[in-house]
């Protein structure tokens, strides 16, 4: 199956959605559509290639959040001991090399979407406190003490097949479910 994306760039207003004319293709197209309508979290599963982050972008641009922002995270890029501090933000002096306070991928994405590509990479003691952020609705800065609430939709895709991960203990069952 191939899938392709177009963007329309006309009157200002970016369009994206996916082309082609198939069984599998109109029902990924109504998927997209009823998901698309609400802020439920998504995971998009598939090899790499198969174009989960440019589907990722077509529900954010057909959602409510569509005038908000998109940010995208490669979670498989980031470095163990910042992913933290990268997804969640800094207080200046929090640790060595803190010289000033950084705002984190989620406040970045607040109102909006957040990408999380590759999530099964994550470390599990990231994968816990991300799992309390999504629980709690709010976040506390990497040497911070103030509690800041956010309004994030989260959409996650991997290429991993985290059902054997979770039986191998390198990803958490409660944060699939």
């Amino acid at each position: 199956m191939e899938t392709q994306m177009a963007t329309n760039n006309s009157n200002e207003q970016q369009t994206l959605e996916v082309l082609g004319h198939s069984l599998v293709i109109d029902r990924l197209q109504e998927k997209v559509e009823r998901v698309a309508k609400r802020s439920t979290k998504v995971l998009l599963l598939g090899e790499t290639g198969v174009g989960k982050g440019l589907l990722a972008r077509v529900i954010h641009h057909k959602s409510l959040r569509c005038t908000k922002d998109f940010i995208s995270v490669n979670c498989g890029a980031l470095p163990p001991g910042l992913v933290e501090s990268t997804l969640f933000g800094h207080e200046k002096g929090a640790f060595t090399s803190a010289v000033s306070q950084h705002i984190g991928y989620f406040e970045q994405a607040h109102g909006g979407t957040l990408f999380l590509d590759e999530i099964g990479d994550l470390p599990l003691d990231s994968q816990r406190v991300l799992l309390k952020v999504l629980e709690d609705r709010c976040l506390t800065r990497v040497g911070g003490r103030k509690s800041i609430p956010i309004d994030v939709r989260i959409v996650a895709a991997t290429n991993r097949d985290l059902q054997r991960a979770i039986r191998e203990k390198t990803f958490r069952d409660d944060l699939y479910y």
